[in-house]
């Protein structure tokens, strides 16, 4: 008999019970030019109550990009054409080269599966403590992909464990995304690094260009977006 394919996300055991799930955030950052007054994206922002975070380009005075997320895909052709379709929104220069989609995604071991797939990533980004942020896309090679399963966990080990002494320590907190088929270059992974401060964040990046990972096995990082955020959803309604 032909088995079924199962595309739930799965976590760890919790209760004897393996977690599953069938939801996943989707999380899109988009960038603009041209800006010469962020105080009325901001108002625009707060009428419209969707969740969302707008950033300041730190290497273009006129730059800002807005991340916004939600369980359905569709929500963001939605968004696209109520809010940024219009003023003052539609008077801005798409900058296409950072436009940044993926999804969250479970590894199997996740102790609550649900908040790490829904509530951990909004509890991030939204954290008026953490403004700083640093988004970028990457891609594998595929070597890594040809990889037994037994070479490619020590491998994603030691670059994990980078990010999480950087998480312990409140330096650097990250948004993990996959966005395979999802965006037009072909990227593996989009990868937000936030945090109080902007240079851990920088520390964070240069720590991991040592990892067999990024040293061997990625084929492309990048363009980076480096932002602070002016502009954040309430964060008192994240569960």
């Amino acid at each position: 008999m032909e088995e079924k394919l199962d595309l739930r996300e799965k976590g760890g055991v919790r209760e004897g019970e393996r977690q599953v799930s069938d939801t996943r955030m989707f999380m899109q950052l988009l960038a603009f030019g041209e800006c010469m007054d962020c105080a009325p994206l901001i108002r625009a922002l707060r009428d419209s109550r969707y969740e969302t975070v707008l950033y300041e380009d730190l290497n273009d005075s006129r730059g800002v990009a807005l991340l916004a997320w939600n369980e359905n895909p569709d929500f963001f052709l939605t968004m696209r054409r109520t809010l940024l379709l219009e003023p003052p929104f539609v008077s801005l220069t798409p900058r296409l080269e950072y436009s940044m989609i993926g999804r969250t995604y479970a590894l199997g071991y996740e102790p609550n599966l649900q908040d790490w797939l829904l509530h951990r990533p909004r509890r991030t980004v939204l954290n008026p403590d953490c403004p700083w942020a640093i988004w970028y896309p990457l891609r594998r090679t595929g070597a890594f992909s040809a990889l037994p399963p037994e070479e490619q966990t020590p491998i994603l080990r030691e670059h994990g464990s980078i990010g999480l002494a950087f998480g312990k320590a409140g330096y650097a907190h990250d948004v993990r995304l996959s966005c395979f088929g999802l965006d037009k270059n072909d990227n593996d992974f989009v990868i937000g690094l936030i945090g109080h401060d902007l240079y851990p964040l920088s520390a964070c990046v240069q720590a991991m260009r040592k990892t067999r990972q990024t040293s061997q096995y990625i084929q492309a990082m990048g363009p980076f977006f480096i932002g602070k955020a002016i502009w954040q959803s309430s964060f008192a309604d994240i569960p």
